[in-house]
């Protein structure tokens, strides 16, 4: 059911210092900052051959953001993000095998324009796990 990989996001508690550092340090292909208010998040996109790496920081002061970097100073994998074809199919699947989706299980649209969903990490071994309708 899960396609490719699409990122993996990583909270970082200085957005500027983390682009810099993935530009610089590493070479690497880095986006402009995009609020994303109905996520609460800040994100940067570094663009790599094979995925990207989303760089993610609290926006506004209900962010989930900021309460996992209050538990995490120095950052770190907030999330994985896997692509799918019917983001509702996988759902009702997911649901039928157990997984809880966050929320209230409509999908939202992403910081790339397209529905996402959110699954509980206690479900997928520590992981919080979002999925991406390509």
């Amino acid at each position: 059911m899960i396609g490719r990989l699409n990122h993996v996001a990583i909270a970082v508690p200085d957005l500027e210092a983390a682009s810099a550092q993935y530009a610089n340090a590493l070479g690497a292909k880095v986006g402009a900052p995009q609020d994303e208010p109905d996520h609460g998040v800040t994100v940067v996109f570094i663009e790599l051959p094979n995925t990207k790496i989303e760089l993610l920081y609290p926006l506004g002061e209900n962010s989930p953001i900021q309460s996992f970097l209050d538990k995490n100073p120095s950052g770190g994998i907030h999330h994985v993000c896997y692509e799918v074809e019917d983001i509702i199919a996988a759902r009702d699947h997911l649901q039928q095998t157990g997984a809880r989706v966050l929320g209230d299980g409509a999908p939202k649209i992403g910081a790339h324009g397209k529905p996402v969903l959110f699954l509980h990490p206690k479900d997928f071994n520590g992981c919080l796990v979002e999925l991406e309708q390509v």
